[in-house]
């Protein structure tokens, strides 16, 4: 197993960086080993720290707000192919925060104060207490994952799109697997963003914010070829849908996924998965990203995830889904 530690020369603050050297190169069926990630704001972010000593850490970084470890490179791996990320081991550090400051979320403007709350876990990591009355268990999950896009160009960690990054998937947790497009030779995967808790919408713009002790990928290449992010839980396959601009755009973007996608890879034509979307795949906001008076200089897409239920589909189905990101059929 190949550990990988967040060091100056491993952590880029807010972007992914083409220029950047690879910091290992493995097989496929390797798993690496991430240990004590950084948190955000170039790991200057501390436990305690009220607001105002926090702002001028974000304002170091307008690229964005995520320490990003990498990139790793995978042996073989060219574009067109697809890398299968497994999410082996996921242990959060032993405190998070959710704040916001004035001008984002979905309700920017009903507040005068900005917000700040710490939260402390249990030595399993299993719950954390709130305020008086309120407590409840966590659900940490890795919210961000790439492969660097195609070109020269840095992106922002705050983008989502056909290369994965800042997915915040609340169920991107251990046991699930996300798939992603090969868009450049080794593929150059950056992960970054661990959260304890978060809700769909994350309306105030932060879940539970934390870091890792230790984060297990398991990483796999597929001789398969797919055009947007996929995750596999035990018992969902989930596709998103993305727009800068209104989330019925990222809805519409999400049903034409599903549909391209289910009726690519199995016999049901596209109108049977339309109307197999509407009886039975939920779609649900996502993110709502609204960062009018950000200390950055972009901003997060809005997206809608799509849940599409596994079990509905019998196992001649589930074996050819399965082949269309594998390449062969998986062995539960």
């Amino acid at each position: 197993m190949l550990e990988i530690p967040s060091t100056p020369e491993t952590v880029r603050v807010g972007y992914l960086d083409p220029t950047a050297a690879s910091i290992a190169e493995v097989a496929s069926g390797t798993t690496v080993s991430y240990v004590n990630t950084w948190t955000h704001w170039g790991n200057g972010a501390t436990y305690g720290m009220n607001f105002a000593e926090r702002e001028p850490l974000r304002h170091q970084f307008p690229k964005g707000p995520f320490s990003m470890v990498g990139p790793v490179s995978v042996t073989d791996a060219q574009m067109g192919d697809t890398l299968e990320i497994k999410i082996k081991k996921l242990r959060p550090i032993s405190w998070g925060w959710n704040s916001f400051p004035l001008g984002v979320g979905a309700l920017p403007a009903d507040f005068t104060e900005p917000y700040l709350h710490y939260f402390k876990f249990n030595e399993a990591r299993t719950h954390t207490h709130f305020v008086k009355g309120v407590s409840f268990p966590l659900k940490t999950f890795l919210g961000y994952v790439a492969l660097e896009p195609a070109g020269d160009e840095e992106t922002s960690g705050n983008f989502a799109g056909k290369f994965g990054g800042n997915l915040i998937y609340p169920d991107l947790g251990v046991g699930t697997s996300l798939f992603l497009p090969v868009l450049k030779p080794g593929g150059r995967l950056w992960i970054s963003n661990v959260n304890a808790r978060q809700a769909g919408g994350v309306v105030d713009q932060t879940g539970i914010e934390t870091a890792a002790e230790r984060i297990d990928l398991e990483l796999s290449l597929h001789k398969t070829t797919i055009d947007f992010p996929i995750v596999e839980t035990p018992t969902h396959w989930v596709v998103f849908g993305f727009s800068d601009d209104n989330l019925d755009e990222a809805l519409v973007n999400a049903v034409r996924n599903v549909i391209s996608w289910l009726s690519g890879a199995t016999d049901l034509d596209k109108s049977e998965v339309y109307a197999l979307s509407s009886m039975l795949v939920n779609f649900e906001v996502n993110q709502y990203a609204n960062q009018t008076h950000s200390a950055y200089a972009t901003k997060p897409p809005k997206a809608v995830q799509a849940l599409i239920p596994r079990d509905v589909f019998d196992q001649h189905l589930q074996t050819h889904i399965n082949i269309s990101l594998r390449g062969v059929a998986k062995n539960d």
